[in-house]
């Protein structure tokens, strides 16, 4: 192989231009394609910013002409050469740089290719399992570059906004203590303290607030996170957030001041003006409305509670549901009516997954109504049902009868299928949004006990707390969260500053006072000592960077992602590891070789 001595880069492929003409210059990069038309071969030559196509002539330099053809696919060049203007029949209006190419005086080879397992190009065709076991090779693509380079500008941004907003970036522990916050923790176990074991954040959230007891006022992070949890498309094991809290702030303060980032990243990212303040939905409202609390609002398809007319109905489904507490909602899908019976089934289908136990329907008709359930409602109902829903000719109503939260859970995920199955979505549009006043508890079915919706350090509304022992299922949280297109990016809360009720947050969670204080007794102990109110917020790095970069899988933006098993295919993460780490770290396993 050749070296670099005596040429040095003076430009990359993709910066060149017009004004750049006659200009000798030196590109290094990989190869694109080579093509041989004889006296002529043609390269293109790529790095992270472009391409550039290189000129060989074996007229003027045959000895030079005849290296060009021992060139391949994926093989690193040095090349030498002047900057010229295409003939105008050559030029490629596809190609940033297709005015242009170089006129080769030098070449030299810095180091071979063998010929990969899949074509560096755009639309690649090959599996993602194969894309990944290769992700170094995967990352020369260009649009997985153009989406780290994103990454990067969304943090750069990030620290640059919220550093003029008076933030101060401080770093946080990675080895901890298990606190059970929500999901499992990953662990480490200790060499120097046999049997103990320190834990992987889930998130910075107890050091932050510890540095508004220590007066730091308003803090950012952009930290590693890990959750020991089952994962899909847009989770990983190890995510990045956009960590922040404030003092002296309630919920306004805390929303106005990331708004203005959010802002600022569509305006200089996409040149999109999000207009401000964004909308708010409460809980309550975003359920009822649209079955999610990370509601996608770019399409209508809201859900329509029916209870108030069907509380009588003969069709006994509806009236047995309303009788035992729960609720019949409907979804209108304008132009429905002309799914076949089999694709309407399949919606079925789709009820079912979220514990529904079946889904009714009515096709609207020119001459009446098409439906199995029409024959056990009187005519009064379904016209009033037809009214209520907006019904025209072609339409087709979905009906889910249960418990409240089992039809709202259940029609929303119905509404999103058929969004897209209507074709109802505008994927250009971004629709951002708040979603406030969550619960701030919910019922655990499997540990018969309640659990913070979010986590135990979120503040109840003042008026509610009187409702903590009475009425734990009344009380609302001083928290919100971001959703962006059906996506939550980013959550948060004012926290509980009190010792007090943060012991009664504790106990109405389960928490003895010992438990609470031994696995929390350090925060406890720090609120002894002056504690500022205060509150902040979450964003997720990688999935707010997916939604930026108009893809929906998570991995597209991770530069070296996880699976869905949680595995690493190139380095083949997790393995074994010899018996004598594991006698170090006074570790026996049971596990049996795969």
């Amino acid at each position: 192989m050749e070296t670099m001595r005596g040429m040095k880069r003076t430009h990359r492929c993709g910066e060149l231009t017009v004004a750049d003409t006659g200009k000798e210059v030196v590109l290094m990069g990989w190869v694109q394609r080579r093509r041989d038309l004889g006296a002529l071969v043609f390269i293109t030559l790529r790095d992270r910013s472009g391409i550039m196509q290189v000129v060989f002539n074996s007229e003027t330099n045959p000895e030079l002409h005849e290296k060009a053809l021992q060139v391949r696919s994926e093989y690193v060049l040095a090349v030498r050469g002047t900057l010229a203007l295409r003939s105008p029949e050559a030029v490629n209006p596809n190609m940033p740089t297709g005015e242009l190419e170089v006129i080769a005086t030098e070449l030299r080879i810095l180091n071979k290719s063998e010929t990969p397992p899949f074509h560096i190009e755009e639309d690649v065709h090959a599996s993602e399992a194969l894309r990944l076991k290769y992700r170094y090779l995967d990352l020369r693509r260009p649009n997985l570059q153009k989406n780290l380079m994103l990454r990067h500008r969304v943090a750069k941004i990030a620290r640059d906004y919220f550093d003029e907003n008076g933030f101060y970036e401080i770093e946080t522990p990675v080895l901890g203590r298990s606190t059970p916050e929500g999901a499992r923790d990953y662990l480490v176990p200790s060499r120097v303290h046999p049997g103990k074991f320190y834990a992987l954040p889930q998130s910075p959230q107890l050091f932050k607030q510890l540095l508004m007891v220590a007066g730091y006022d308003r803090y950012m992070q952009i930290t590693k996170c890990f959750r020991d949890e089952d994962l899909r498309a847009d989770r990983q094991p190890e995510f990045t957030q956009i960590d922040l809290e404030m003092s002296f702030v309630d919920v306004d303060d805390v929303i106005k001041v990331n708004e203005g980032f959010i802002n600022r990243l569509f305006k200089e990212l996409l040149d999109i003006d999000i207009p401000m303040p964004f909308k708010r939905l409460s809980f309550r409202e975003a359920m009822t409305r649209y079955g999610s609390d990370k509601p996608d609002t770019r399409f209508g398809m809201e859900l329509i509670d029916l209870s108030d007319i069907v509380v009588n109905s003969g069709f006994k489904v509806f009236s047995d549901a309303i009788a035992n507490g729960g609720s019949v909602r409907a979804l209108n899908a304008k132009g429905g009516g002309s799914f076949s019976r089999k694709e309407i089934d399949a919606l079925a289908e789709v009820v079912k997954t979220y514990k529904a136990k079946g889904l009714a329907w009515i096709v609207v008709e020119e001459g009446g109504l098409r439906s199995p359930i029409a024959k056990f409602m009187s005519e009064e109902e379904t016209n009033r049902i037809l009214e209520r829903t907006k019904a025209e000719k072609g339409d087709l109503l979905l009906f889910v009868a249960d418990k409240d939260e089992i039809v709202c859970d259940s029609l929303g995920h119905l509404r999103l299928h058929l969004g897209e199955k209507l074709n109802l979505i505008d994927k250009n549009r971004y629709d951002v949004l708040w979603v406030t006043d969550f619960p701030l508890l919910e019922w655990d079915e499997e540990e018969q006990r309640w659990v913070a919706k979010h986590h135990p350090f979120t503040s109840p509304m003042d008026e509610d707390i009187e409702y903590l022992d009475t009425d734990p299922a009344r009380v609302r949280a001083k928290a919100y969260d971001i959703i962006i297109n059906g996506y939550e990016v980013g959550g948060g809360s004012i926290r509980i500053h009190n010792q007090e009720l943060q012991k009664k947050m504790f106990n109405v969670i389960g928490f003895t006072d010992e438990q609470a204080k031994e696995r929390f007794g350090f925060l406890l102990e720090a609120f002894k000592y002056g504690t500022p109110p205060h509150g902040g917020l979450a964003f997720g790095l990688d999935r707010l960077v997916m939604l930026l970069a108009k893809t929906d899988n998570i991995r597209d933006v991770i530069a070296f992602p996880k699976v869905q098993t949680a595995a690493d295919l190139m380095t083949n993460a997790p393995d074994y590891v010899d018996d004598k780490q594991l006698e170090e770290l006074y570790i026996k396993t049971v596990a049996k070789s795969e």
